[in-house]
Order: structure tokens, then sequence, then C-alpha cells
């Protein structure tokens, strides 16, 4: 295709194309406000109802512009291309300063410090406000993700593989509000489409790109030429864009917090492994016990329910236990809720012998669809993944954390290379990136790199993320089986 096909059946975006989906945004954030006001006004009216009416609710709601004030300041509109924690974090400070905000301004009104039922009911609402403004964002990301309003059109640079991934990853995640309608690359062995994009041959048309087709945003996805092309690259075709993000060339150097660092004219990619330092791993453990034990004792009724309706569905014990590699590759027996027949084993192994296909399935994911070996309360338990709750037991023990890399056994070592040295320098984990990522619907290597990014790239806030989204993975039991 060339420019002049493509420019004739481009529409461009409008000037105010961003105004719906930042407005989409805005009404979320009010909502989650509101209803954030809402939850704290209510738990400090369940202890009196005398305290707090719905008279001295409404008085708080001019407050509501201050929220959306702090959040534009935080750059959180649109908010595009922000990893999840980073917005958990972001929206966590914006509702920390404003609440405070709000209860400095009662203490100044009133000219008395007191901790009074309205302080404590904004300090509550803080506290709620943490899940509700990322909660109600994904429920307007994914009403409006398939609006042709919704997102921004960038043009890739580069048809290489990495390029691809670039636009495969967009393109199933439309929510992330980047639409790719174009790539630019020398290259003709490239083709001329992929996945529905045109792929133009000439990366200087992207000048042309930017300003005929009012395109304002690029990727440049050429990780394998080297520095002095794309320096020129850059200078000569991509600066006509406002906005462009590099694709850097560091496989297996990945991190959602990298900053860059500038030694005297000289700039480098920094980075701290903050699972690696012993305050944090501290602070993990903390978090992980005092979240247990509650969990624990809130659970323990439903833990006796389904206890006895495994016995009930079929013979065999309650418990399942199994041999998995913990923190500097020690042994340790994982629990579950036991989900396969008794000499499941032997079932497997027959499976294997007779099945080519299922083997090739099998050596490929550890995990096969359709697994006989499974009892009737063991499809339910797995696909809400309630058959790990046991491990809570693992994790008061000290041998796992709520959060972290998934278990694996000894056989599946290899799979990591050289990445296994860092996985086993930390505790596996109940949940992880890689259950809340699609969990069975992704390949082994995608599972690896996704706990070596966990790894990488620990923060509270991203075991906070992980938290919130497991609760949403497990009620939509997708890709479990």
């Amino acid at each position: 295709m060339t420019f002049d096909n493509f420019k004739r059946n481009y529409k461009p975006q409008k000037a105010f194309n961003r105004m719906p989906m930042v407005g989409a945004f805005i009404v979320a954030d009010l909502v989650a406000a509101m209803v954030s006001f809402g939850s704290g006004f209510f738990i400090v009216n369940t202890y009196d109802l005398d305290i707090i009416n719905f008279k001295s609710f409404i008085t708080y709601w001019p407050y509501l512009p201050a929220f959306l004030v702090i959040i534009y300041i935080f750059r959180l509109y649109p908010g595009l291309n922000l990893a999840h924690a980073e917005e958990l974090r972001r929206f966590a400070l914006t509702s920390f300063l404003t609440h405070n905000g709000i209860i400095l301004s009662r203490i100044i009104i009133s000219k008395e410090v007191s901790l009074d039922p309205y302080s404590i009911a904004f300090m509550l609402s803080w506290l709620c406000s943490i899940i509700y403004f990322p909660l109600f964002r994904s429920i307007v990301r994914r009403i409006f993700q398939n609006r042709s309003w919704w997102g921004i059109h960038i043009v890739i640079f580069g048809a290489g593989q990495t390029g691809k991934l670039m636009a495969d990853r967009l393109i199933k995640k439309p929510f992330l509000g980047y639409r790719p309608v174009l790539f630019l690359d020398d290259d003709p062995a490239t083709g001329t489409e992929y996945a529905g994009i045109p792929i133009i041959h000439g990366l200087d048309l992207g000048p042309r790109v930017a300003a005929e087709c009012k395109i304002d945003t690029a990727i440049v996805a050429m990780p394998g030429i080297s520095r002095k092309s794309l320096g020129t690259i850059v200078a000569d075709y991509v600066q006509s864009f406002r906005y462009y993000t590099l694709i850097p060339d560091y496989i297996g150097v990945t991190n959602l917090w990298m900053s860059i660092k500038d030694f005297d004219g000289v700039l480098g990619l920094y980075t701290v492994q903050s699972l690696l330092l012993p305050i944090n791993r501290n602070l993990k453990r903390v978090i992980d016990l005092v979240l247990s034990v509650v969990g624990g004792i809130l659970l323990l009724p439903f833990l006796l329910i389904i206890a006895v309706l495994i016995k009930i569905d079929s013979p065999g014990p309650v418990f399942y236990r199994h041999h998995r590699l913990g923190k500097d590759g020690k042994p340790f027996m994982a629990w579950k809720f036991r989900s396969m027949v008794v000499n499941s084993k032997e079932v497997l192994r027959r499976i294997l012998d007779t099945d080519p296909a299922r083997k090739l399935e099998w050596e490929a994911n550890q995990k096969l669809h359709d697994d006989p070996r499974i009892t009737r309360m063991g499809k339910f338990l797995r696909k809400t993944s309630l058959d790990e709750i046991p491990q809570i037991w693992n994790v008061l023990k000290g041998e796992m954390s709520l959060v972290g890399p998934r278990p694996i056994v000894e056989e599946e070592i290899p799979k990591y290379g050289h990445h296994y040295k860092l996985f086993s320098s930390v505790k596996p984990g109940m949940s992880g990136l890689w259950q809340v990522s699609g969990r069975s619907e992704t390949d082994y290597e995608e599972r690896v790199a996704l706990d070596i990014l966990y790894i990488q790239s620990w923060s509270l806030w991203l075991d906070l993320y992980v938290l919130f989204k497991t609760v949403g993975a497990v009620l939509g039991g997708k890709g479990a089986y």
C-alpha cells in the first residue's frame, strides 16, 4: 500500500477525540468519590444512626471537584500507558491528599482538633477509595473499549517481530487506549499488512503521516538496529510526533519502576529490585501474617463446608499435599483441597501413553483441558481457585507468600533457564501476576516472563493490585482448568 492510498482511506481523529474518553474517566472518578464518601459515612452510621445523616453527607459534595483537580495534577487524565500498580499508587496518593485536605478544612472552620465521627468517616472513605477509583475506571474501560472514540491512533515504526508483538498486545487489550493504525518499515520482507493494519515501506514518511493524518503518537519498535541508526530515525522521522515511545533492546531487564539517571550527560536506566531488600521482605511478611490470620478466621466456616462436600463427592482425603520448590530451591509440601481422583497418577500415565496430542499439551503447559482426573467438586474448586485456600497454612509457616511467583516442581526448573536464580530468591505465592493475567490461558513462556517481571518490579502497590485482581479472576473463573 502507498501512503496516498492509506491517506485516502484513513479517517483522522478529531482534535477533541480524547474528550469523550477523559469525560468517561471523570464520571467514573466522581462516582468513585461519592461511593467512597457514602461507604465511609455508612460504616460510621452503623455505630450510631444519630451521628451522621444523608444531609450531612450531601454537605461534602462540593469537595468533589478537588478530587478531579488533584487527579489531573497527578496526570491521570487520560491516564494511558500507566502500569496498573502505578495507577493504584497515584490514586491512593491523590485520595489521601484530598481526604486530608477535607479533614484539615473542617479543623480550620471548627477551630477544634479532635477525632470526631466525621474525621473517622473520611479516613474510612480514603481506604475505600483505594479500591473504588481503580474499580470504576476498570469498569469504564471494559464498557467503552470497543467504541470508535475510545483510545488514540498510533503509528508503529518497525514491522518486525517486536513491532508485530506490540500490535498484537494493543489489539488484544483495547482497554489500554492505543489503536495501531499503521506500520512504517523500510524492509519489503515485512509484507503489506499485519492483523488488518497496513504496512507502508518508508520510514521517511513519518513526518507526512504526523502532519497530514493528524496522528500525534508513535511507537518505535526497532530494538535490533544500531544506536546510531536509531538516533537518525528518531531525529529525522519520529520527532514530528508529539508523543513517542522507544522500545529498548533490554531483553530480561524489565521493571515497572525504571527511571532515567543522568551521569553528567550520559543517561542510564536506574532500577531497584525492591523485593531483595530486607526491609521490604519483612514488610511483606508482616502483611502476609496479618491478612492470612484475618482471612483464615473469616473463611473458616466456608472451608468446613467445602471439606464436607469433597467427602460427599468422591472417596479419599479432603486435602492433598504435593512437593513444590520454595525460596532458595528448598522443597516444601504445598497444601490444597483435593480436586482429583485418588489414583490420578495412574490415570495421567494412561492418558499420556495412549493420546499423543494430550501428551504434547502436558509437556507444554503441565496441564490438560477437560482433565478426566478432576472430580465434579474439583472442577468448581479449580474454576474458583478455592482449592488453593489451604495454602494459607503454608503462608503462616513462612513457606509461601500471599503474592509471588507461582510454585514449581523440580522438572520445571529448565523452563526458567538463567532466570531461575532470581526466581528462587523469593518465596512463591498463592497468587501472582500469572494468575491474574489469564491464568491457564497463558503459555509457559509468558508465565516465566510474568514471574520475573513481578520479582524485578515488586512494590506494595503491585501486591495490592494483584490481590484486587485475584478476587476478580476468581469470581470470573477465567482460564482455570
